[in-house]
């Protein structure tokens, strides 16, 4: 399986004061990203909305979605999803309702960015 990830929204998903640090958020969500790939052999690939933050992933794939529209991440992950060639064995990580509607009709999978960050969780114990 592939995961493509709505990194903000995911993010978001816990209001733990992560906006007084968005770059120190993006690199502990990319580290959890790193170990889940590595936990489960699969492939991650994560969208930001806004500036780049200097990474360095082992494991997942970062993109960040420079253009100034409200929803680039969101736009940048369902071109990610409609050039894939098996959109069926795509598990996109989104609690944006419009978003999991347009991948959802490219035939991938949704997880909510909840039960993603309790999987991340798990794996940080």
């Amino acid at each position: 399986m592939r995961w493509l990830v709505d990194g903000m929204n995911v993010i978001g998903s816990r209001p733990d004061g992560w906006w007084r640090d968005r770059d120190g958020a993006v690199e502990r969500l990319v580290e959890g990203l790193d170990r889940f790939a590595a936990a489960q052999g699969e492939e991650v690939e994560v969208v930001f909305d806004g500036r780049p933050v200097p990474v360095e992933p082992d494991r997942a794939h970062v993109r960040f979605a420079r253009r100034g529209a409200r929803d680039a991440a969101d736009d940048a992950i369902v071109a990610l999803a409609t050039r894939d060639p098996e959109p069926a064995t795509l598990r996109v990580v989104t609690s944006d309702i419009r978003l999991a509607e347009r991948v959802r009709a490219l035939g991938a999978d949704v997880e909510s960015a909840g039960a993603f960050r309790r999987r991340l969780d798990d794996l940080a114990e």
